[in-house]
């Protein structure tokens, strides 16, 4: 008999499919799909269930129940999105279905929560305070000095995020984001340095892969300047003393936050003076492409690797890095729609044998606001400084034009 596994996939992006194949080409699993806008056909999905409101837990309760229905007991209920990881682990709680259960969850979506768990384990991170009012705010100013970080406690992906260099600008920030006794937001000390992420995968308790990279400039940097060409680089060696404390923290905080099973991504800061602080840790696969330049340097698919640990509670590796690969990420100038994409061609001609993986902007396409832009461009290289070069050709040479 199949196992009955429930993808919950409110949205369907191709990086989303990505996952749900891999969940799919499992021996056998039969894929249900939980969402809120059908995939379309033929889609990942054996059957789908339709929820009307995808980040409310009993509506994806409802769904799984549908589910069960037509297809007897689910044997795992699993899904990517960050803005749902507590609601899926109330689901299994309620089914008694295996897999991370609602207090480890919250402790990854509540990034204050999450700050104070990981302070009383020792591991080092931003100051930061959650705040109702301007005057608390004030408060942590006074403490750690600007610039300062707001966000909503249960923010991702740099979304609503805002550095403030001033009382001014801490003001205005406080009354953009709604600030009060019933909508409270995380403020924290401006980490400066060189940022990073390390993903790890984790079963049976123990963290199995670590993977990590660099960000050229930081995602915050990327989302304050819409135009930035930025670029995510995953070096071929992680061997340097910086990694390697790096590695020890992420399984430490892995531990602290009570993982037992799944894929998690942190974003790391290597301070000025060479000391290391966490920034936050997100219980699901990286965005940015990290998951498939992950796959790339070490041979072997991301994808199947989180499938194998969320639904199988198994690992394959371990897996040598072979590779340093990166990502470029294509935006411009202006707002409006792609008037035309320069470039490409003397890209070709001068690090195609490298590109593994291209998606241009399409002209004619409305301008898309998340960091991650119109487009972007994959390379791969054994050397580490034949990828960096590459990557600072594609971005100094191809230009997004919008009208």
């Amino acid at each position: 008999m199949p196992r009955n596994v429930v993808f919950a996939a409110p949205f369907p992006a191709e990086v989303t499919h990505r996952f749900a194949r891999a969940a799919r080409d499992l021996d056998d699993v039969r894929l249900l799909g939980l969402v809120h806008v059908p995939p379309g056909e033929p889609g990942p999905y054996q059957d789908v269930e339709r929820v009307s409101d995808p980040l409310d837990a009993n509506a994806l309760a409802r769904g799984v129940e549908a589910l069960a229905r037509r297809h007897g007991p689910i044997e795992r209920v699993v899904g990517i999105l960050e803005a749902i990881q507590v609601q899926l682990a109330e689901v299994r709680e309620r089914f008694d279905i295996p897999g991370t259960r609602p207090g480890t969850a919250r402790l990854f979506r509540d990034k204050a929560a999450m700050k104070e768990q990981l302070m009383r384990a020792g591991i080092p991170v931003a100051r930061s305070r959650l705040v109702r009012s301007l005057s608390e705010a004030r408060q942590l100013a006074d403490e750690v000095g600007f610039p300062l970080v707001l966000k909503p406690p249960s923010g991702m992906g740099a979304k609503a995020t805002f550095r403030v260099r001033n009382d001014a600008e801490l003001t205005a920030a406080v009354r953009g984001l709604a600030v009060g006794p019933d909508r409270p937001s995380l403020a924290e000390e401006f980490l400066t340095g060189r940022e990073h992420s390390l993903e790890t995968i984790t079963t049976g308790g123990r963290v199995q892969l670590v993977s990590a990279s660099r960000y050229f400039p930081s995602c915050l940097e990327a989302v304050e300047n819409p135009w930035i060409q930025w670029c995510c680089l995953l070096p071929r060696d992680i061997s340097a003393p910086q990694y390697v404390e790096a590695r020890a923290l992420g399984e430490r905080v892995v531990a602290a936050l009570g993982l037992h099973q799944g894929v998690t991504h942190m974003e790391w800061f290597l301070r000025d003076d060479g000391r290391i602080a966490v920034g936050e840790i997100a219980l699901r696969p990286p965005g940015a492409n990290i998951s498939l330049m992950t796959g790339l340097a070490h041979d072997m698919s991301m994808y199947r690797a989180w499938a194998r640990a969320e639904i199988d509670g198994a690992f394959d590796g371990p897996y040598a890095r072979r590779y340093a690969v990166g990502s470029a990420f294509l935006r411009g100038l202006g707002r409006g729609r792609v008037l035309s994409v320069e470039g490409v061609s003397k890209v070709h001609d001068r690090v195609g044998a490298r590109v593994v993986e291209a998606k241009l902007p399409t002209v004619g396409a409305a301008k898309n606001d998340s960091y991650e832009g119109d487009g972007y461009v994959v390379v791969r290289d054994p050397d580490t400084e034949v990828v960096k070069a590459a990557l600072t050709t594609i971005i100094d040479t191809i230009r997004v034009r919008y009208a």
